[in-house]
């Protein structure tokens, strides 16, 4: 994204003349206002910039000259202890940050670019991260589903989508959801982003040869009742998490995959035995995260004399719904983006024994998607659509944030 594409939240000026340690806290602040899930440090030729992931979209918040900008990245490298000499490879570290009684965990990476260091900042704010089950943007059904597939005893329950799509938010919603003090939970995450009072916690570190498989085996040794694994990435985890939901466990666990079949795809290419996956398999949630309309400038358009177009959920829809669909301008309350906040559109795929015997057979993700469909699995496209009709977004976040071949659409 070019300079001129962004819209500065305030420019240069008001970080001249600030030390370092202000400049950063500075910018951190308007990152936390702005809740902002990202924050960036950017060394170009001539100049260096900052800006904030908002919402999923990038927005520039200052330019500095290039002493200023490395001083700054210096100075966050200090604060989490790492080499500031070093800047040849990556590094990265952990700082908490407070201002005004509020408090956020900033995971810190830097890495060596053409024009010098960029540094980027995930924030974690342990208020906003942590979610309830039915505030993830679930429908009425898919949330009583996923809840009786989590009043399971054992099993594998797969959470999937690209990189920044809120899979780890929903797994934490699920550890909320089963943290009744009736069952065991252990976790095992890269890092972990949000402690729980309840759940016993453990951190992948590959410097010391801690990684993903041998912390599941240990695991396995401490009796939990629930296992949540922050992402299946090897052959041997894959293998072990099967082994473990089939042996009584209730598995939680993120995999990368486009669709909810998708998932099956992944975990047969990570080498899972077809036959002992199908017959632990629960559920599979894919999602992605779209735009929420701003409800105090969000404007209603009457189609009710083009009632086709939400005949392919009528089904779905709440009486009353389905005359209208929705845009925002924007506004003083939103920043005048037109939006404000994020919400989950999902798959959730539940199993019969049709969709168990088709994974023993190896057939293909399309077949199991569609035959997952007839068995009453609302997909992206309808998904989607629903939310549109209900105001919740627009049909244009729909198709940024949706590939075209999960909305029906024919390139």
């Amino acid at each position: 994204m070019s300079t001129a594409e962004m819209t500065p939240e305030f420019t240069e000026t008001p970080l001249n003349g600030l030390e370092p340690h202000d400049a950063a806290a500075r910018i951190i602040q308007q990152a936390m206002r702005l809740q902002a899930s990202d924050l960036f440090v950017l060394t170009d030729e001539s100049a260096v910039s900052i800006a904030a992931r908002t919402m999923g979209k990038m927005e520039q918040l200052a330019l500095v000259t290039r002493d200023k900008g490395g001083h700054l990245i210096n100075y966050f490298k200090a604060q989490v202890g790492i080499d500031i000499a070093e800047r040849r490879r990556p590094q990265e570290g952990r700082l908490l940050f407070e201002s005004n009684g509020e408090r956020v965990d900033l995971r810190i990476n830097v890495v060596p670019t053409l024009y010098g260091e960029d540094l980027a900042v995930r924030i974690l704010d342990r208020k906003a991260g942590l979610r309830s089950l039915d505030s993830l943007g679930l429908s009425r059904a898919d949330f009583n589903r996923l809840a009786g597939l989590l009043a399971s005893p054992g099993g594998l329950i797969l959470v999937t989508g690209p990189t920044g799509t809120g899979k780890t938010t929903t797994l934490y919603a699920c550890l909320a959801h089963l943290n009744t003090a009736t069952r065991k939970i252990n976790t095992i995450e890269d890092p972990v982003e949000y402690a729980m009072l309840g759940i016993r916690q453990s951190q992948v570190n590959t410097r010391i040869g801690v990684d993903f498989p041998d912390l599941l085996k240990n695991v396995l040794r401490q009796a939990p009742d629930v296992i949540m694994i922050g992402e299946i990435r090897d052959e041997e985890t894959a293998s072990t998490a099967v082994r473990a939901a089939n042996s009584g466990h209730l598995v939680l666990a993120t995999l990368h995959a486009p669709v909810a079949a998708g998932a099956i795809q992944s975990m047969r290419a990570l080498g899972a035995n077809p036959y002992f996956l199908s017959s632990c398999i629960l559920g599979i949630v894919a999602q992605r995260l779209v735009r929420v309309l701003c409800t105090n400038c969000r404007v209603a358009y009457d189609i009710s004399a083009s009632p086709e177009t939400f005949a392919d959920i009528q089904s779905l829809m709440e009486p009353g719904l389905g005359g209208f669909i929705y845009s925002s301008n924007g506004c003083d309350q939103c920043r005048n983006r037109g939006f404000d906040g994020r919400t989950g559109v999902f798959e959730l795929m539940t199993f019969n024994s049709q969709l168990r015997q088709m994974i023993v057979k190896e057939c293909p993700a399309e077949e199991i998607q569609q035959e997952a469909i007839r068995h009453g699995m609302v997909e992206f496209r309808r998904a989607a659509l629903l939310k549109v009709a209900q105001g919740i977004t627009n049909t244009e976040e729909v198709l940024r944030e949706l590939p075209a071949e999960h909305l029906g659409i024919e390139g």
